[in-house]
């Protein structure tokens, strides 16, 4: 973090230092500004992982003790009473670190991870390793809670009781003991179903801490595929379950512990087989487990609740079926004042809207929320003006605001300015909210808001912008027509500094395209990323078009591209290079694209399908043909290959590969057991076959992207790329 926080006239140094060495060595890297001081980037400044990043500032580790806010600082922690901004010091990481050292506890290097789960006492949680511990600050006195082994992962405390869960290997461990004795391919306390369906953990305490619901994943029926793990002198197999499209999947059940007692009930859900559990919640009162049932087609969703203490179904509170699929991405929130009532989100109207249900009247809903936007999250609630804390899309899809939603009637106010796109975190009452936000020219911003009228009270931080002294492109947006003639889509340009309408630019198109994404968003210059305004500073035009298929636009504008991925998205991309040749800066006979992962598939589709538009593509990660990607994901957007023959042979991009003309790099992590290395494999074998020339390059030791030190690598091949084959 200390490299992180630097200070710019550190920053300006080092760049000027730079820049004598090279004119020294007569290479331009320096772009004059008007007063002759600005320095042009380098792909160190501008990639996560380069030795002089520059990032937003922010502040970290920024939450609530009650109603009252804590903002960490280096080597101190500070509380802040939100009407006034009043800022009082709480502790010093010298206190902490005494306290800890008394204690025979490792020292903290920060105050950032300290978390203050107990409003009424003066104390703070720290995370350590094989450890939690409890500082408290007024007796300056810190004690271990709980020591587990350090090779725990996925460690989940509950602070009710201090239970601490983690996982060893393939196994449940709950306070030091072993909860799951199972068998290599059996998977205990982790995620399941591949992370879909809004799942990012695989272990749910209790509100009270009384239990612990986590899963059960058998895979041991799934295909393994295999690694390669080069750093062994033979070489070395690394075997992972992946089922595959169309493929036998695994089998998941729910299990519920209790640390009392040491036993465990699973639910009584019947046959796993070709099921998916998701969206687990608890009820308030501890007695019922709710989860969203989802089957293998993944167009009929059940919420059901089962009884904790036999693991019986006690009811199905709500169903819904899709002609094309249902996605729930998140569990039920009970009202605070009302544990009989609950808040479901679904899309039943063709927009992700907040239902209002009781557990007591299945079937029946009341709707909370309207209109042609989406509600992106629950924040919270405001128990004494009972409403609820959303963030959603009705200003703009491009932005993210903040609201209370009335429960009574429904009434909807805005709590922000208005601008940009904002993430709140709100106090324990939901009196107030920390709001930090970021506009298209503000890096990022943080104030605490009231939530009763929307007034912001203080203002805690305000970053300088992070690209001062550098030479940065201009970013313009706006909108095109989808290839269905009607519906809008949002496009990025960056333009070079210099740049001059007379003269004629090569463009990169860079694309992602798939669902659960969206390239342009109204932040900090429109989302554009490190390495497209360093592309821009060389010369080109970069050009992002978030076609249908994207997120934040409805479910009609995402499932249009059902059954044939990739299809629909390349025709909107293609309107966007229409839009481009009819600019007179363009040069249309240099036109590029380059994307990753659901991009890498839109970058080699794009080449295949329109040779004589693209001169050059770099596609990373890419899936070739769907049947060979995941169950989860590809049989909801494609359902099975059995199913839809067609479509999965007019998206297999090797039917194709006779029809490449232009340059195109293919890039592939070894260990990808996401979009796994088959894909480019079999795809370079089709070329062959087909006697055309894709170009490829394997990152050793990466799984799905390349992170850290090397990132900085992979765009310099990237811009390599584009420097040989489309300047």
């Amino acid at each position: 973090m200390n490299c992180l926080k630097r200070n710019l006239s550190a920053v300006r140094y080092r760049l000027a230092m730079i820049l004598s060495i090279c004119l020294t060595m007569n290479q331009s890297v320096m772009a004059q500004s008007e007063n002759g001081t600005s320095l042009l980037p380098t792909l160190e400044d501008l990639i996560p992982g380069g030795s002089s990043y520059r990032f937003t500032q922010s502040l970290y580790g920024l939450q609530w003790w009650g109603d009252r806010c804590i903002k960490p600082e280096t080597d101190s922690l500070f509380v802040v009473e939100p009407e006034k901004g009043k800022e009082s010091l709480l502790f010093t990481r010298d206190a902490v670190n005494r306290a800890l050292k008394a204690a025979q506890a490792p020292e903290v290097g920060n105050l950032e991870h300290a978390l203050f789960p107990w409003p009424e006492k003066t104390q703070a949680l720290f995370a350590l390793t094989g450890m939690y511990a409890v500082y408290d600050w007024n007796a300056e006195e810190a004690r271990v809670i709980r020591r587990f082994d350090k090779k725990a992962a996925n460690t989940d405390c509950e602070p009710q009781r201090m239970n601490v869960a983690y996982t060893i290997g393939n196994n449940l461990y709950v306070n030091g003991r072993q909860v799951t004795d199972e068998p290599e391919g059996v998977v205990c306390g982790q995620p399941v179903h591949r992370n879909e369906f809004g799942i990012c953990k695989g272990t749910f305490w209790s509100p009270k801490g009384n239990f612990l619901a986590f899963y059960r994943m058998d895979e041991s029926m799934v295909a393994q595929y295999p690694l390669v793990d080069i750093t062994a002198r033979t070489g070395k197999t690394d075997l992972v379950r992946y089922p595959m499209a169309g493929m036998t999947s695994h089998e998941v059940t729910v299990g519920i512990y209790s640390p009392d007692t040491e036993k465990t009930v699973f639910l009584d859900t019947g046959d796993p087989t070709d099921r998916y559990f998701t969206n687990i919640a608890w009820a308030p009162d501890e007695k019922s487990l709710f989860l969203i049932e989802v089957n293998r087609d993944q167009n009929h969703a059940r919420l059901c609740r089962y009884d904790v203490r036999t693991g019986k179904q006690t009811g199905v509170l709500y169903e819904e079926t899709h002609e094309k699929y249902v996605e729930p991405q998140q569990p039920i929130r009970f009202l605070p004042w009302d544990e009989s009532k609950f808040v479901c989100q679904s899309q039943r109207d063709g927009w992700n809207h907040l239902y209002l249900m009781d557990v007591d009247r299945p079937g029946e809903h009341t709707r909370l929320t309207r209109g042609e936007w989406v509600v992106q999250s629950i924040v919270g609630f405001d128990e004494k003006r009972k409403e609820i804390i959303i963030t959603a899309s009705k200003e703009s899809p491009l932005q993210t605001n903040v609201y209370k939603v009335r429960v009574r009637d429904g009434r909807l106010t805005r709590l922000d300015n208005g601008e940009g796109v904002h993430t709140p975190s709100l106090s324990a009452s939901g009196t107030y909210l920390t709001d930090r936000w970021s506009g298209p020219e503000t890096p990022c911003k943080i104030g605490i808001t009231a939530t009763a009228n929307g007034r912001q009270t203080s203002e805690l931080f305000s970053a300088p912008d992070p690209f001062e002294g550098l030479v940065m492109p201009t970013v313009e947006t706006g909108t095109l027509k989808a290839a269905d003639g009607k519906t809008d889509l949002y496009w990025r340009m960056l333009k070079p500094r210099d740049f001059d309408p007379k003269k004629k630019y090569p463009v990169i198109v860079y694309v992602y395209g798939g669902p659960h994404a969206q390239m342009i968003v109204a932040n900090h210059m429109y989302a554009a990323r490190g390495w497209d305004l360093y592309m821009a500073n060389k010369g080109y035009i970069l050009f992002t078009l978030d076609n249908r298929g994207s997120q934040n636009r409805g479910l009609e504008f995402e499932n249009c591209t059902f059954r044939h991925l990739g299809v629909e998205e390349c025709k909107d991309q293609v309107c966007g290079v229409e839009f481009l040749k009819s600019l007179p800066y363009v040069d249309s006979k240099r036109i590029g694209v380059h994307g990753w992962s659901f991009g890498g598939h839109m970058t080699v589709a794009l080449m295949l399908r329109y040779p004589e538009v693209f001169k050059a593509g770099v596609a990373g990660g890419p899936v070739i043909d769907w049947k060979y990607y995941e169950v989860m994901y590809g049989e909801r957007y494609m359902d099975t290959p059995r199913q839809n023959p067609e479509g999965y042979r007019q998206c297999d991009l090797k039917q194709a590969a006779a029809n490449l003309k232009g340059h195109l790099l293919i890039i592939h992590d070894d260990h990808d057991d996401t979009c796994v290395p088959q894909h480019t494999l079999s795809f370079i074998k089709a070329c062959v076959d087909a006697r055309t020339y894709p170009d490829l390059f394997i990152y050793p030791g990466h799984k799905h992207n390349v992170m850290g030190r090397d990132r900085v690598h992979l765009h310099e091949k990237i811009t390599r790329y584009f420097e040989d084959y489309l300047k």
